[in-house]
């Protein structure tokens, strides 16, 4: 869109999606795959009813993920600084109305800054959206296989594989969460080895095609009602 299209949206609607992510080491995976996600699932989401949808952020919060090369960690304060800044700039065109589509579960605590931002603001909502584990799209992951998480099979969608790249055989057991808390990022990567947290490495794609199709939505009745 340009700044005319935006203009002539904004006079008759004031609905918009701004998705979020981060780039840090997914195993086997691209190192976008939080980015990647967020933002084809709101695209996807938002493209019937013809909702904007802004640029993904590519950078959130993953500084255990730091012993991975191509990782990269925001702090705390730069992210709800950029998130509020977007915000205000949004607010100030007419958007009264914004769903956040988060990629990234160390992104959370965005979810306690925006209810901070928008209490102060009469007539504003914005909503914190993860996709990958909202109730219906979590009931299909756990539908699918019950032992999936960081970096594994629940990640593995023909656009977040990188050509070339085998995945491995078989699966990997659960790690110790509790083991990573408080470690330095050194550590946490002598704990989980490749980055797999726990599961299958990869599911056949019509499984996992379906489970988007829940994710899709599941966003796009959140775009739709419920504001």
């Amino acid at each position: 869109m340009n700044w005319m299209q935006v203009e002539a949206w904004l006079a008759a609607d004031d609905r918009c999606i701004l998705p979020i992510g981060s780039t840090e080491q997914h195993a086997f995976l691209s190192l976008a795959v939080d980015a990647t996600l967020a933002e084809r699932v709101a695209v996807e989401a938002a493209e019937p009813l013809g909702v904007p949808v802004f640029p993904v952020m590519p950078y959130g919060l993953a500084p255990y993920f730091l012993a991975y090369p191509g990782s990269v960690s925001l702090k705390v304060s730069t992210l709800l600084a950029v998130v509020g800044d977007i915000l205000d700039s949004l607010a100030g065109h007419g958007f009264r109305r914004v769903l956040i589509v988060n990629g990234h579960g160390g992104n959370n605590p965005v979810d306690a800054f925006v209810r901070e931002w928008v209490a102060g603001r009469a007539g504003h909502r914005v909503r914190f959206h993860n996709w990958w584990n909202a109730p219906r799209t979590w009931a299909a992951v756990q539908a699918a296989d019950p032992v999936g998480s960081h970096g594994s099979w629940m990640e593995n969608f023909p656009w977040t594989r990188l050509a070339g790249i085998a995945m491995p055989d078989g699966a990997k057991p659960p790690i110790d969460t509790a083991a990573i808390a408080g470690r330095p990022a050194a550590g946490i990567r002598a704990l989980l080895g490749d980055g797999n947290f726990a599961g299958r490495y990869q599911r056949p794609d019509d499984e996992m095609e379906a489970i988007w199709r829940v994710a899709v939505e599941e966003t796009r009745a959140l775009i739709e009602s419920g504001w």
